[in-house]
């Protein structure tokens, strides 16, 4: 609808909520539209993309080969020259979502494949628009394409999404964008599906935290530790009043509303970086986006799915059991954890090209934001707590950082012990700015006057709860990172 990304995420959020699997079809469709939007030639826009727009055809996009995943120089797919400038792709892709299916009209799958005689590596590869059904020059369904479902994956979840195994024998495909440029233009769609992944996790976190709050506020077992907060009516009370039950719900509290935020400014980054209005401001957006995405969707989906076995366990037994939906949220958040980049290659990426990109020009604009509004909120007794806690969050993410300038390059095999625990600790630092942002406004809100109190003093008491029991995880993180290597490459292979 060519609304902002903004708006766009917020409605992702409700759609992955709502039905994780089902929602990747038109996710998919969308990353789609935008390679094609941004690569595609003329023709090839005007074929397609009305159609995808409308939901009458949808889209996927085909990487992963049984035997490369993250390492896509190995792919063996290939594309064959003919005369009237198609291709002729053979080849087999694995864990293809959305790959086959009667939902819409036409599959437009957009594969990765390298043309006869191309580098055998990554610089070799080129990516190519391969449709279900051919389209005929006035925009209609002609034959039936050379690519087939050879089988539907049996997953732990999202099990309402078809995840295919896809055999390409000599189908049509044409080029999209320039010869062996293909991983560049299919990393418009990867990058965007990232930022979705952390949606979905964020997501399962949410539905997940709504069905446990409602079960704890009915599920009575044994007696609050407090007389005075016992129900003397009733011979047990509510779970919720007991700490180690609050205690797994404050988490995923603190965690879903700071998520949702930070998704939501990364999303204003996403829109920032295409309409700002001097080039200035759009650079220094994408520069932020490029920070940002592996974090979002590395570290959300990890508390994504760590709020979701939480939610469970506060159900007991009965989370264990499928009636009560719990066990599904924690199967299909666990995906979010894996695809479009595991977390790990998350990490390596914010750590290895994030960084250092620009000569840190990303990293540094994002210090000077949390050291700005931290001094300011420090001098305000409503967010000053939070400020100083975040302060100090925020100084051990740029001390780990300086230890990995020193210490990184000397020793690449330190700067990949580091790389998850970095991760974290920024996700620590991007959450607390977060409350720090919301508890300002809450502050402000209450100071002037709102309707709306117990919304606002509600937030506080949250940002109070991470500030006291998050945030102080980044000193660990920034000790983890300083131990180095060495402990972690000790071992010879033969002795795991």
């Amino acid at each position: 609808q060519g609304l902002p990304k903004v708006i766009n995420f917020a409605v992702e959020e409700m759609i992955c909520s709502a039905n994780l699997s089902f929602g990747m079809y038109p996710g998919l469709s969308n990353g789609a539209y935008n390679a094609l939007a941004l690569h595609g030639t003329p023709e090839q826009k005007a074929t397609y993309l009305p159609k995808l727009v409308s939901g009458t055809w949808s889209g996927t996009m085909c990487l992963t080969e049984p035997h490369c995943g993250t390492d896509l120089g190995l792919l063996k797919t290939k594309a064959e020259p003919q005369a009237d400038g198609s291709y002729k792709i053979t080849g087999t892709k694995i864990f293809i979502s959305a790959g086959e299916h009667d939902l819409s009209e036409n599959i437009i799958h957009l594969v990765l494949a390298k043309i006869t005689g191309a580098p055998d590596n990554v610089k070799g590869i080129s990516l190519f628009i391969v449709p279900k059904f051919i389209v005929n020059e006035d925009g209609s369904l002609g034959a039936r394409n050379g690519v087939m479902c050879g089988s539907i994956e049996e997953k732990m979840g999202i099990h309402g999404n078809s995840t295919c195994l896809l055999n390409y024998d000599e189908a049509t495909g044409w080029l999209v964008g320039e010869p062996e440029k293909g991983l560049a233009a299919m990393f418009i769609m990867m990058n965007a599906a990232r930022l979705g992944v952390g949606v979905q996790g964020m997501a399962q976190g949410e539905v997940a935290y709504q069905n446990a709050v409602a079960y704890a506020k009915d599920r009575r077992q044994g007696r609050a530790l407090v007389p005075t907060d016992r129900d003397a009516e009733a011979k047990a009370d509510p779970i919720i009043v007991h700490p180690d039950v609050r205690r797994m719900l404050m988490e995923a509290k603190a965690f879903n509303e700071a998520a949702r935020a930070l998704v939501l400014w990364g999303a204003l980054q996403v829109d920032l970086s295409r309409k700002a209005q001097s080039e200035e401001e759009r650079l220094a957006a994408d520069d932020l986006l490029g920070l940002l995405t592996p974090v979002i969707k590395g570290y959300l989906t990890d508390k994504g799915f760590e709020a979701a076995v939480n939610a469970q366990q506060i159900y007991g037994g009965h989370g264990y059991i499928r009636e009560w939906g719990m066990e599904q949220f924690v199967r299909d958040a666990r995906i979010a954890q894996i695809y479009e980049g595991a977390n790990g290659i998350q990490a390596l990426d914010l750590v290895g090209r994030k960084l250092g990109a620009n000569g840190g020009r990303a990293v540094q604009a994002f210090f000077k934001i949390v050291g700005e509004e931290t001094a300011a909120a420090k001098n305000d007794e409503a967010t000053a707590a939070l400020a100083s806690a975040l302060e100090r969050a925020n100084n051990d993410l740029q001390t780990a950082t300086l230890w990995l300038m020193q210490n990184g390059i000397a020793n690449p095999y330190n700067a990949g012990a580091a790389a998850y625990p970095y991760m974290n600790l920024m996700g620590v630092v991007c959450l607390g700015l977060m409350w720090l942002r919301m508890a300002k406004a809450s502050s402000a809100l209450l100071a002037g006057g709102t309707d709306n109190a117990a919304f606002h003093q509600n937030k506080l008491a949250t940002a109070r709860f991470y500030a006291e029991r998050i945030m102080p995880e980044s000193n660990a993180h920034r000790r983890k990172i300083e131990a180095g290597a060495d402990s972690i490459m000790a071992l010879p292979a033969d002795a795991f």
